[in-house]
């Protein structure tokens, strides 16, 4: 695997080290016109929650990221809840492609490489006054999987629960677009409409014979080392491939990535991949990206049945309100 980092926060600690990361906000582009920083040309009364005050909030977290090598966690939380409307006004507008987005909020905010931080930031959208909220999401999204899971079964998509929870996990995601199916195909690179979502880093192994061009002999002190495994793919491989701008999982022997589009964001341990669900759902709401026909359905269940956000009456699609009739028809 190319990236040696093995946990998220060891990944926001090594982009913290970039003092240039938020340089994108202090230019003078039709781009940052959007942005928090720009906002404090216009003139407003200032009060607690004015853009001058805002912007000023994203100086100082600014500077943070320029003067620490680590930072203090609730003091950038502290920073992003005061600084939360001019940075959602920025994020959510039309200035910046799809495309682009990712990139260039991680470079304004380069906190959002950090799983806390995606997870705090959905929750400001969705419900910043209820102090509880990551605690009764993750309640939701275990009484959804386990329904899911016997859900499955019914459909015949899915084989009855065994194994520890990371290969219950990896087998519903893979499942989950077959239960809540999208008229419209995956790209072909993809294949299967759960690689949208999740992809299992191919590992091939070596036979042991010496005409095989694979097998590479090492002599080390006159020991010799037979390298029987090497992977059959790796990660920027498989990234620079992909057809596709939504986030995704990409799961490795003892890491998972999360990735968006071609760009690796964040590494969390595979034994944390019962969550990855919400960290994709999280990506989806904290960068503002639009949701892929191919697993549209899906999404939109998990928004009103994990997130219990409602979805516009426009998104309520004829496979959307077939897969959620079904759905309560076996669940209730």
């Amino acid at each position: 695997m190319n990236l040696e980092s093995s946990s998220s926060q060891e990944t926001f600690a090594e982009d913290t080290e970039s003092s240039g990361s938020t340089v994108i906000l202090e230019r003078s582009t039709p781009e940052s016109r959007g942005s928090p920083e720009a906002n404090d040309v216009d003139e407003e009364p200032e009060t607690p929650d004015s853009r001058q005050n805002q912007a000023r909030h994203y100086k100082v977290l600014q500077e943070l990221y320029k003067s620490r090598p680590t930072l203090n966690k609730k003091d950038v939380a502290q920073l992003l809840d005061l600084e939360y409307q001019a940075r959602r006004a920025y994020i959510d507008s039309d200035v910046m492609k799809e495309q682009d987005r990712p990139t260039k909020i991680l470079q304004a905010y380069p906190c959002f490489r950090d799983l806390d931080h995606i997870m705090d930031e959905l929750h400001r959208i969705l419900n910043l006054g209820n102090p509880h909220f990551i605690s009764e999401l993750k309640n939701r999204w275990r009484i959804f999987f386990e329904k899911a899971q016997f859900y499955g079964v019914f459909k015949k998509v899915l084989k009855p629960p065994m194994g520890d929870k990371v290969n219950q996990t990896i087998a519903l995601m893979k499942a989950l677009p077959e239960m809540f199916p999208s008229p419209v195909t995956p790209p072909k690179k993809l294949g299967h409409s759960s690689e949208v979502m999740l992809h299992i880093l191919e590992v091939r192994c070596l036979c042991i014979d010496m005409r095989d061009i694979y097998l590479i002999i090492v002599f080390i002190f006159g020991i010799v080392f037979l390298f029987l495994f090497q992977p059959a793919e790796y990660p920027n491989t498989f990234l620079h491939s992909r057809p596709l701008f939504s986030p995704v999982v990409i799961v490795c022997d003892t890491n998972c990535i999360l990735a968006i589009g071609t760009m690796p964001v964040l590494i969390f341990p595979k034994e944390d991949i019962f969550d990855s669900v919400m960290y994709v759902m999280a990506c989806y709401y904290t960068f503002h990206l639009t949701y892929p026909k191919c697993i549209a359905t899906l999404i939109s269940v998990l928004q009103i049945e994990v997130l219990m956000d409602a979805i516009h009456a426009r998104d309520m699609t004829s496979s959307y309100k077939k897969a959620t009739a079904e759905w309560k028809k076996f669940t209730e």
